[in-house]
């Protein structure tokens, strides 16, 4: 025996796993149908959708749809298992659970259909879930973004393989944890929606908080903060160790030896593909000359003019050229609805506990997926039985 396998495990070509399961390739245990290619000119407005793989990526995804007869073995319906052979890493490629509507396969897309004595479908996702990667290496293409893997390969891939009723104890225990974080999930889109509603409000004086009244001024930002852009700083200055944090067109770039600035200020990527990004800074920074830093003007709170530069979307006021960037001149010209100082603090406070709320269920959320993806290396190696 093996001396790094502990009694009651063997080493196969799934792994190790435990003496009592076995092994079995993709080809002897499911059928891979492969979907229809699709032209253009059969597209129609009625009919079967056609699912492509941008539908197995979003569920808002239009369909096209095929009006003629199709062979059975190509229709899908809910539940069915699904795998994208075709695809970028990460995202579209691998296998998917297809939560409907009735339709019919497009290319670079298996059906898989499991031997249901030997497989579950939902134990399959899950083991197709773990072994992406290992698929993913067989891949043309692997070393890019955008991959394809041959059928001969999917089915030369090994599978750990328990007993039936242990694959659904398995399958169980893992939908809790997917219960869970869809619940999360929807909590923090519901969570969103309504900060976004509060910002849409609060920000615009349609809703008041109590206490507050008053008519607004409607103002320029040129009235109300100072604009101006960072220092030239060179790449070999960045690092990743020194002291003071340093900002560019696209956020924070790394670290410099240097500042430019101490205190509170708002800054504004100028340039690059993500100009109009708006960060808030308190202390000591570095900003490079590709940002621009926001000084507010007394009775402006700092925070309050981070929430209403977001809201305004200022990348759509890049100018186009080598690369987008924005005019300091422009942007000063912007108008801006202003309260007072103290019903500013007020909003911004408000939004800012909504925003901690969101972070504290956001880290639940990546908490239980980092547990569902130890639970699945555990469970599918057979290291925690659950019968």
């Amino acid at each position: 025996m093996n001396a790094q396998v502990r009694q009651g495990y063997k080493l196969t070509e799934a792994g190790v796993i435990p003496e009592d399961w076995d092994v079995a390739t993709i080809s002897e245990t499911m059928k891979l149908i492969n979907g229809c290619a699709f032209k253009p000119s059969e597209w129609s407005d009625f009919g079967l959708p056609i699912i492509r793989i941008q539908n197995l990526n979003d569920a808002g995804a239009s369909f096209n749809y095929f009006p003629g007869s199709i062979n059975e073995r190509n229709r899908v319906v809910e539940g069915d298992l699904l795998f994208a052979w075709s695809g970028t890493l990460g995202s579209s490629f691998g296998a998917r659970i297809w939560p409907g509507p009735e339709g019919v396969l497009n290319q670079h897309i298996f059906k898989v259909i499991p031997d249901q004595k030997k497989l579950s479908t939902e134990y399959a996702y899950i083991v197709f879930s773990r072994i992406e990667e290992e698929i993913a290496k067989k891949a043309h293409g692997f070393k890019s973004s955008f991959v394809h893997v041959k059928k001969s390969d999917l089915d030369s891939t090994f599978l750990p393989m328990p007993s039936i009723a242990e694959q659904r104890a398995i399958a169980i225990a893992l939908s809790d944890m997917d219960a869970l974080i869809s619940g999360l999930d929807q909590l923090i889109s519901k969570k969103r929606d309504i900060k976004q509603a509060a910002m849409q409000q609060l920000l615009t004086g349609q809703q008041r908080l109590p206490g507050f009244g008053g008519e607004w001024q409607v103002k320029r930002l040129g009235e109300i903060c100072g604009m101006k852009s960072g220092e030239g700083i060179t790449s070999s200055d960045i690092d990743e160790h020194s002291k003071y944090p340093c900002y560019g067109g696209n956020g924070l770039r790394g670290q410099a030896k240097t500042y430019t600035h101490e205190g509170a200020y708002v800054l504004i990527g100028r340039q690059g593909a993500l100009c109009g990004n708006v960060v808030v800074t308190r202390g000591s920074f570095f900003a490079s000359e590709h940002a621009i830093v926001t000084t507010p003007f007394n009775s402006i709170d700092v925070s309050w003019l981070a929430l209403v530069l977001r809201d305004m979307n200022l990348n759509q006021y890049s100018e186009s050229s080598a690369q987008p960037g924005l005019s300091v001149v422009k942007l000063l010209t912007l108008p801006c609805s202003t309260p007072p100082l103290e019903e500013q603090i007020a909003i911004a406070t408000i939004l800012s506990d909504m925003d901690s709320e969101l972070t504290v269920l956001e880290t639940r959320r990546d908490k239980a997926r980092q547990i569902k993806q130890g639970m699945m290396q555990e469970l599918l190696t057979g290291r925690i039985r659950l019968l």
